[in-house]
């Protein structure tokens, strides 16, 4: 009688546990919708912006540079700061923050709130974008590769989507005028208050999520700054980075110069980030056997030859995006894959998170500037091209070692 009933609670356990996981997963993928989302909008939408506030558009293009510089700020402070509050205590302010940085962007009034609401959003996002490794560590164990690669297929394919339906919104009309940008921004993100008050949920049931003590490596003054494995992990999502945003600034442009149309030249954009959400969701599928080890070191080939295709043979622009796109978006999922894989606990995997997304982000501000002047200083793209197939090539050498089966403080 006994058995019977101990095993008839241990499967009522696990299916608690069961139902819980997947109320934890579905939440994560919620707020994944509405991660890039925040962000992609904003281009499409400067002409718009320019004509109604009177700023020049060249000035109102920085705004897309807000979120990086407060990634590498404040990415390591997001660890600390969980280590301290909780873990899930610091996730629901990041929402918060999210949610509200959104509504501050597009308040009617002094053109200071656009700039104040974008410094909010990217705060709260490089809490988010350090807290996720670490709660998908701590949740789903073997799972993280799968878990991650549907988590970044949403955060790429949703902020891809964004880009392309935010201007037909901002025509839209209920009235004598249309809804305008500002409507528009808070409309694409129109899932962030379900996501935040399903994590509400979660932290109520869950707990703050604070560690009982310290971990060892803390205890004994160790840190992820002082890591060559963390700092490798850091400098693959820097350079894995940087391809993404090169291309996700330059490849309108570029476009625009073979003939593309405008409404074409979008269209390549979009391809380029939607095709990152397949490699997304296909990378557990790489991450088995032998092939495990050298994934991080394969995946830039495929942009390689993009690269060498937008050089030789332009007409096919869009297959090159495809096969640049199918790169960025597994590059990035092996990048969130990396942080906890190579981490022993949640805790070591927050602190690598924020180490390596701050190394990353400050990093990859840099090449798109680079890019943009050589094609100035040259006049064509030969050289800045060379350029981006040179940081492909040095993403398959940080590949190859980062590919090692090491740990982060293993001896």
């Amino acid at each position: 009688m006994g058995t019977a009933i101990e095993s008839r609670l241990v499967s009522v356990d696990a299916r608690d546990r069961g139902v819980r996981t997947g109320f934890l997963l579905l939440t994560l993928c919620l707020v994944a919708v509405n991660m890039r989302a925040t962000i992609t909008g904003i281009g499409p939408l400067l002409e718009q912006m320019t004509a109604d506030t009177g700023v020049p558009i060249a000035a109102l293009s920085g705004l897309t540079s807000v979120p990086l510089i407060a990634w590498a700020l404040c990415s390591p402070l997001a660890h600390s700061a969980s280590q301290r509050f909780g873990i899930n205590r610091v996730m629901t302010l990041a929402l918060a923050l999210l949610a509200a940085g959104t509504v501050i962007r597009s308040l009617p009034g002094p053109i200071a709130g656009l700039w104040i609401g974008s410094a909010v959003i990217g705060v709260a996002l490089a809490a988010v974008n350090v807290l996720v490794p670490a709660i998908v560590k701590r949740a789903f164990g073997t799972r993280v590769p799968a878990v991650t690669g549907l988590y970044t297929a949403l955060l790429a394919g949703c902020g891809a989507l964004a880009s392309g339906v935010v201007v037909p919104i901002s025509h839209v009309r209920t009235g004598a005028e249309p809804w305008g940008w500002r409507v528009a921004l808070i409309a694409v993100c129109a899932t962030l208050p379900i996501a935040l008050g399903l994590w509400l949920a979660h932290h109520r049931r869950a707990g703050h999520g604070a560690a009982a003590a310290r971990p060892d490596d803390a205890r004994r003054g160790e840190t992820v700054w002082r890591d060559r494995v963390a700092w490798q992990v850091g400098m693959y999502f820097g350079v894995q980075a940087s391809h993404f945003y090169v291309l996700l600034t330059w490849l309108a442009p570029f476009a625009l110069s073979i003939g593309r149309g405008e409404a074409q030249s979008g269209v390549d954009v979009m391809i380029y980030q939607l095709a990152g959400v397949v490699s997304s969701l296909a990378l557990p599928l790489a991450l088995r056997g032998r092939l495990e080890r050298w994934a991080p070191a394969l995946l830039p080939a495929l942009a390689i030859v993009g690269v060498a295709g937008f050089l030789l043979a332009p007409d096919g622009i869009l297959a090159w995006s495809v096969l640049a796109g199918l790169t960025s978006g597994a590059s990035l999922a092996m990048s969130f894959t990396l942080m906890a894989s190579r981490s022993r606990d949640h805790h070591t995997a927050s602190a690598l998170s924020g180490m390596a997304q701050s190394v990353g982000y400050a990093f990859a501000a840099l090449p798109p500037i680079a890019f943009g002047l050589l094609h100035t200083a040259t006049g064509g793209w030969t050289a800045p091209m060379l350029f981006l197939a040179a940081i492909l090539a040095t993403q398959a050498i940080l590949g190859i070692l980062v590919g090692r089966d090491r740990r982060v403080f293993e001896r």
